[in-house]
């Protein structure tokens, strides 16, 4: 994914292609295809698939660093996006969260490593890198597949934090990590 709807890959060949798409919409559509794709090409999913929807700006986030995320998920099913198990697209709320705290699944702990600021990102989590084979009551079935798109919306580096800055992250009294922990006392720059 590069600025300004343009997307380029190298062919089996190493030959380097670029596409431009006409609207930011189709330039998103179609890597959200292509991470479906490898997907379902890959006889077994053993890790996080991701790919980047939009860069983002600054640098890149990394274990320690708060954020706060944008975000909605899904079940893969059919080979493809199933329903919609959690979002908070439409509320008040961002989710706050502390990567590397073992707050969240595995999956975003991986699959968010080095956005930035403003990035979207699709990514595919196999069951193992998300609630198992116990999965979420009425939400998540036992060995689901998952499917997400996160955006970082605000960033606050681990490298800029004093300590004792107010940052408390916690988890909603559930017996699996959850993608949607509470935080109070984010700062807001």
């Amino acid at each position: 994914v590069q600025p300004n709807n343009y997307s380029t890959f190298y062919d089996d060949q190493r030959q380097n292609w670029s596409i431009m798409f006409e609207s930011e919409k189709a330039a998103v559509d179609f890597s959200k295809q292509v991470c479906i794709a490898k997907c379902n090409s890959s006889p077994s999913l053993e890790s996080v698939l991701c790919q980047d929807l939009l860069l983002g700006e600054g640098q890149g986030v990394e274990g320690g660093d708060s954020l706060e995320v944008a975000y909605t998920g899904w079940l893969f099913q059919n080979n493809g996006l199933g329903q919609v198990f959690d979002s908070n697209i439409n509320k008040d709320k961002l989710l706050r969260l502390k990567l590397g705290s073992g707050k969240v699944i595995k999956g975003w702990e991986e699959g968010m490593l080095g956005m930035r600021k403003g990035g979207r990102r699709f990514l595919i989590i196999p069951p193992a890198w998300a609630y198992g084979a116990q999965g979420v009551a009425g939400r998540v079935p036992p060995d689901s597949t998952l499917v997400f798109e996160v955006e970082v919306r605000r960033v606050k580096l681990a490298k800029e934090c004093s300590g004792s800055d107010g940052l408390s992250v916690s988890s909603r009294d559930s017996p699996a990590p959850s993608p949607v922990p509470s935080s109070d006392g984010f700062s807001s720059d």
